[in-house]
């Protein structure tokens, strides 16, 4: 039988996976399988950058917590997976796609963006969508082109106004 001390370590892992899980805006699985040291330190500053990192859990113990959590990622879970935790919806998924790309040995599995299970399909959809600055320049540009044809016709309105 275990040992309580060892125990009360997976309980206090399980306990920490739930917590991350839980205050996690988005969560992506992926296998990192066959990335040099130097890739993974990459890996990992971009991430911070974008206010995220990730773990290498026992699947055993994040089975636990998902079980807990009651979410169902088991299928996920086959082979070594890290998890990556991020601050905001997106920003884990693009970086980690991204990185992807480049590096042939990692990955993506599954995530969890807004409270729903993602598969690496839909991972790889939410990766194609432009940053939130970007979207927002994209709006700002528009409203300033509405706003620009809108004074050019009052101008015109204006002379003829003028002229009549």
């Amino acid at each position: 039988m275990a040992n309580a001390k060892i125990l009360e370590q997976k309980a206090t892992v399980v306990s920490e996976i739930k917590n991350k899980f839980e205050n996690a805006k988005s969560v992506v699985l992926f296998d990192y399988r066959g990335l040099s040291v130097g890739e993974v330190t990459e890996l990992r500053k971009k991430l911070r950058e974008n206010g995220a990192d990730y773990k290498v859990y026992k699947n055993t113990l994040t089975k636990r917590a998902l079980d807990e959590l009651n979410i169902d990622m088991n299928e996920y879970l086959a082979g070594p997976s890290a998890v990556s935790f991020g601050t905001d919806e997106l920003s884990i998924v693009k970086v980690l796609s991204d990185f992807a790309k480049d590096h042939e040995a990692l990955q993506l599995k599954a995530g969890i963006v807004e409270g729903k299970i993602a598969s690496c399909d839909d991972l790889k959809r939410y990766a194609a969508i432009p940053s939130r600055d970007t979207l927002l320049t994209q709006l700002a540009a528009g409203l300033m082109g509405t706003v620009r044809d809108l004074s050019i016709c009052l101008d015109l309105y204006a002379k003829e106004k003028e002229n009549n």
